[in-house]
C-alpha cells in the first residue's frame, strides 16, 4: 500500500509540472532505475527498488527556474522499511525586484550558523556593494523523525566581499520543534587568499541558548607551487541537542584535533599525500593517527588509490587499515573496478583480542549510448563480529 501511496504522491507532482515543462525552453536531467539487494539483521535479503528522477527546467514563465529531485523506492521483499523521497524541488527567479533574487519550495540551506533542508522561501540580495545579504524561514524538514507543521527555521546571514580573496560572513538561525526553541545558533566564517599563496580559513559556531562555543575550525594551506601543498588544521567540537530532547540535560564531551596534510604532484594526474593528526579526548586517552596514500586519476585508461591509516591508542584501541582500488578502460565505453578495504581494529578490553572487518568489492560503468549508462556494483561485507554476506547494485541512467 505504501508503494501506491508514494507512486500516488509522485505522479501528482508531475502532473502539477507538466504546465510549467511543456512551455520551459530548456529541459534537461536524468532519471536512475536502481535495484539493490542486501541481507539485513536477521539474515534476511531484502531487494530495494528506486526510481530517481533529477529535473531541470529553464525559461519557464516569468523567467522563472525550477530544479527538483527525489526517488520513490520500495523493498520488493518487504524485508526492511524503504522511503521515498523529495530532496529538493524549487522555483528560482533571479532579479525578481532589483538584486533580489528568490527561491520557493524544499532546498537546502547551510550557514557556518547551521544547516537544514527547508520547505520555504529564501531570498537574496546583492546590491549593497561588497555586502550581501540572506533571508529564509519555512519548514524543517526531517527524514527520521517525521514532518510535523510546528517544526520550522529562520535565518539570515550577511556576507563581506571587498575583493576576489576575501570573504567573510555572518550568520544566525532559529531552530523550533513542536512550537518550542529547540535552537538558536550563531556562525561566522571567513576564507582569505594571500597572492595565491596561502589561504586562512576559519568557522565558528556559538549556541545562543546554552551559551557555549560548539564549533571552531582554523585552518591554514600553503599552495603556492603547484606540485605540493601543505595544510595545517585545528578543529574543535562540541554536540548540540536539541533543548526540546533528553539528552540536553546531560554533560557532553569535547573533542579536538590537530592535523598536518601534505601532498605532492609526482606527474600528471599522479598524487601522493600524508596526513598526521592528533585527537584529543576529554574521558579517553588522546590519540594518533598517520594515513599514507597515493591516487591514480584516469587521464589514460588507469585509476586506482592506496591508503594507509595506522592509529595509536594507549588505552587500547589501536586501528591498523588499508583501502585499495584499481580500475581499467577496457573499451571507451567500458570501465571495470575491483577494490577492498580492510580494518583491524584493537578491542580496548582485551590488548589481543583483534577484530578484522573487511569489505571486497567489483564494479563496472558502461556508456551504453551519449545519455545512457549502465553501472554495477558487488560487495562481500565480512567481520570476525558477524557472519559474511552480500549486497549488490545495478542502476540504469538516463540523461536528457
Amino acid at each position: 500500500m505504501r508503494f501506491w501511496k508514494s507512486w500516488g504522491i509522485s505522479a501528482v507532482l508531475l502532473v502539477a509540472l507538466i504546465p510549467m515543462t511543456v512551455q520551459a525552453a530548456s529541459l534537461s536531467g536524468r532519471a536512475s532505475t536502481v535495484l539493490e539487494w542486501f541481507d539485513n539483521a536477521d539474515e534476511d535479503t531484502a531487494i530495494g527498488a528506486y526510481q530517481y528522477l533529477n529535473l531541470n527546467a529553464r525559461d519557464l514563465p516569468g523567467g522563472l527556474t525550477f530544479q527538483g529531485y527525489g526517488r520513490v523506492a520500495e523493498d520488493l521483499k518487504n524485508e526492511v522499511d524503504i522511503d521515498s523521497r523529495l530532496y529538493y524541488a524549487y522555483l528560482d527567479k533571479q532579479n525578481l525586484i532589483g538584486n533580489l533574487d528568490a527561491r520557493l519550495g524544499r532546498q537546502f540551506v547551510a550557514t557556518t550558523a547551521g544547516a537544514s533542508l527547508l520547505d520555504g522561501l529564501k531570498l537574496d540580495y546583492d546590491g549593497l556593494g561588497p555586502f550581501a545579504l540572506s533571508l529564509y524561514g519555512g519548514g524543517d524538514v526531517s527524514y527520521y523523525e517525521g514532518y510535523d507543521s510546528k517544526d520550522w527555521l529562520a535565518g539570515v546571514e550577511g556576507s563581506f566581499s571587498p575583493f576576489k580573496s576575501l570573504k567573510a560572513s555572518l550568520s544566525y538561525l532559529q531552530q523550533w520543534e513542536e512550537g518550542e526553541l529547540a535552537k538558536e545558533l550563531i556562525g561566522f566564517d571567513f576564507d582569505y587568499d594571500i597572492k595565491q599563496s596561502l589561504n586562512l580559513y576559519s568557522e565558528v559556531q556559538y549556541s545562543w541558548l546554552t551559551d557555549e562555543v560548539t564549533y571552531f575550525l582554523a585552518g591554514a594551506n600553503f599552495h603556492r607551487s603547484r606540485n605540493w601543498s601543505l595544510r595545517g588544521e585545528y578543529l574543535y567540537s562540541l554536540p548540540v541537542f536539541s533543548s526540546t530532547s533528553i539528552y540536553s540535560v546531560f554533560a557532553t564531551s569535547e573533542y579536538q584535533e590537530a592535523s598536518l596534510e601534505a601532498t605532492y604532484r609526482l606527474t600528471k594526474g599522479l598524487r601522493t599525500f600524508v596526513r598526521l593528526s592528533n585527537e584529543f579526548y576529554d574521558e579517553f586517552d588522546d590519540a594518533q593517527v598517520a594515513e599514507l596514500g597515493i591516487e591514480k586519476l584516469r587521464s589514460g585508461k588507469f585509476s586506482g588509490y592506496l591508503v594507509g591509516t595506522w592509529r595509536d591508542d594507549e588505552e587500547g584501541q589501536d586501528l591498523y587499515g588499508a583501502k585499495v582500488r584499481a580500475a581499467y578502460l577496457l573499451h571507451p565505453k567500458f570501465e571495470a573496478g575491483v577494490g577492498a578495504h580492510i580494518d583491524v581494529l584493537e578491542r580496548r578490553l582485551d590488548d589481543d583480542d583483534e577484530t578484522t572487518s573487511s569489505r571486497v568489492w567489483a564494479d563496472f560503468t558502461s556508456h551504453l549510448t551519449r545519455t545512457v549508462s549502465l553501472q554495477g556494483k558487488v560487495e562481500r561485507i565480512e567481520s570476525d563480529l558477524w557472519s559474511e554476506y552480500y549486497r549488490g547494485r545495478v542502476r540504469l541512467n538516463i540523461s536528457f
